[in-house]
């Protein structure tokens, strides 16, 4: 049975179509999330119960960027957000920023290639008018040369910040009305959302945090409104394929209701 068969049945039995989105029935049904994002927590802990310096711990966290990435191609997840820096973390010590941007600049050289040679598009979210030059100049290079790329949308959050983004999609609205562009009744939920990064990918439907902490730290606010949320005690260094399968197992028996009771859910899941 298709996803439009399956809509229509269901919206005739319940009675709300006016309500319901048309793309309800797959979201409950999914096994496998379209769209993961993860926080990346725990590499400076990680490098710490060592005894060697944070930076360690973040070298080590591109490996397992490197694994997360081979995974979700291989589940054939569609998006894969990483939070790698956020608009807070500029309040580290400097050292660990200069050092964190650096290692940026050379993950970006070393692995673009590798990167489009296994159909992953490149998506650098976040103001990256804070970085240097030659950064925000790689960056764009990077992005340029997998832009034609579609096993694998790759979006990596630098200098980025949840309220960041709403508030920069609001500007731009605020500033269509003023120049008489658009009405202010015309400022609705999917305006803003056309205004978002990563807007023309579908919303995020698991995010993972590893490193034992239980908060979302001003990450993809607006894309996570309807996301699973998976708490792991991983440090990120340590994330693996058969860590990433586990998170996602937990997704796919876990019941999405998108506002709806467990009874209509189960009625969807039949159909």
């Amino acid at each position: 049975m298709d996803a439009t068969s399956s809509s229509n049945d269901f919206t005739t039995k319940c009675q709300t179509s006016e309500r319901l989105p048309a793309q309800l029935p797959d979201l409950v049904k999914q096994a496998i999330p379209n769209h993961v994002a993860i926080i990346m927590d725990g590499n400076g802990r990680w490098a710490q119960a060592k005894g060697k310096p944070r930076i360690v711990g973040h070298r080590a966290g591109v490996k397992a960027v490197r694994s997360a990435v081979g995974t979700a191609r291989k589940l054939g997840i569609k998006s894969l957000t990483l939070f790698a820096f956020s608009s807070e973390n500029w309040r580290r010590p400097d050292q660990e920023v200069s050092l964190l941007m650096e290692l940026f600049f050379t993950v970006l050289r070393r692995e673009i290639k590798k990167l489009h040679a296994n159909g992953v598009r490149l998506n650098i979210i976040g103001d990256i008018s804070r970085f240097s030059e030659r950064l925000q100049k790689q960056i764009r290079a990077a992005e340029a040369y997998t832009a034609d790329n579609t096993q694998l949308i790759l979006n990596v959050a630098a200098n980025y910040g949840g309220r960041w983004d709403i508030v920069q999609a609001a500007r731009t609205l605020a500033e269509k009305v003023a120049a008489g562009e658009m009405s202010s009744s015309q400022l609705t939920e999917s305006a803003l959302a056309a205004h978002l990064c990563m807007q023309n990918q579908g919303e995020v439907d698991l995010m993972i945090r590893t490193g034992g902490d239980y908060r979302i730290s001003n990450f993809i606010l607006w894309q996570a409104a309807y996301a699973e949320l998976v708490f792991m005690d991983t440090l990120w260094p340590d994330f693996d394929e058969a860590t990433f399968c586990q998170a996602i197992e937990m997704f796919s028996n876990r019941q999405r209701r998108f506002g709806l009771t467990g009874n209509q859910i189960e009625k969807i899941r039949n159909i």
